[in-house]
């Protein structure tokens, strides 16, 4: 049986697709059969940081609406053989999408035998984002630490907790907080919430933090999830992720600002 992961948020801009890939591909590197699909219908970013734009044949509205089957339209990673994309489509609009479709299309995938589905969900609470998340296991809720992503995603989990399967049958998602972008100097001079400060305002336990670094961009540009660049320090940060997902127990890096050492003081470094 697949574990649904929804990567979701309130606010566009805070990272999702980049950690959808980053978090798939760290799966996949361990050995886990993964899918990893894209629900932003009519805007598809996915495959483009999974760098494999070019060979979308077919969509997920396809397989959905029975115009391509899935192995149709499943593109293999040319990085890991445990690895599959489901691009979403760039021509139709959100109502593309049916509650019925998609449960087939995971079903079929957990039948595969895929040990998890990443569900890449577009910002916001309309009908892409909330069949993204209605049929999660598990919700990876991605926030930049300032006042009005953590105050949209604080609408995010209120759905999570209510209008899931898991929530209609009377059990819960299991949620967790992926802190993006995050810089310890400017929490420290308070231009932007701490670790702590978001944790009480959701009440989610943190299962990354993930350091603002020019390597995300450049990493995207380059077709190629961050994670894999295991000499960045977000991709470092992707990587303790994903080995807490899998239970693991790590320290987590790259929350305080590195303490200048007597020769740097004295020689201005």
């Amino acid at each position: 049986m697949a574990e649904i992961i929804v990567v979701t948020s309130g606010k566009g801009g805070v990272g999702k697709t980049t950690s959808s890939a980053s978090l798939a591909s760290g799966l996949a590197r361990r050995g886990k059969k993964v899918a990893v699909i894209d629900f932003d219908v009519g805007l598809r970013n996915l495959d483009l940081i999974m760098g494999c734009e070019r060979r979308v044949v077919y969509d997920f509205v396809n397989v959905v609406n029975g115009e391509a089957s899935l192995k149709q339209a499943m593109i293999k990673d040319k990085r890991f053989d445990t690895l599959y994309v489901l691009a979403a489509s760039q021509t139709r609009d959100k109502d593309a999408l049916s509650r019925e479709g998609v449960e087939r299309v995971l079903k079929e995938l957990s039948d595969d035998g895929f040990d998890y589905i990443v569900c890449d969900s577009p910002a916001g609470i309309e009908k892409g984002a909330f069949l993204a998340m209605y049929f999660a296991d598990t919700a990876v809720v991605v926030v930049n630490p300032e006042v009005s992503s953590v105050r949209d995603s604080d609408r995010i989990i209120g759905l999570l907790q209510s209008k899931t399967r898991r929530a209609e049958n009377g059990e819960r998602v299991a949620e967790h907080l992926l802190l993006t972008r995050y810089s310890p100097a400017r929490v420290e001079t308070g231009e932007m919430l701490s670790i702590a400060d978001v944790e009480e305002v959701l009440g989610l336990k943190t299962i990354g933090v993930i350091p603002e670094s020019s390597d995300v961009l450049n990493a995207s540009n380059k077709g190629e999830p961050v994670i894999l660049d295991m000499e960045s320090s977000a991709g470092q940060a992707y990587d303790d992720a994903v080995a807490r997902i899998l239970g693991e127990t790590r320290p987590m890096r790259f929350t305080q600002t590195e303490k200048k050492g007597f020769f740097s003081k004295l020689f201005g470094g």
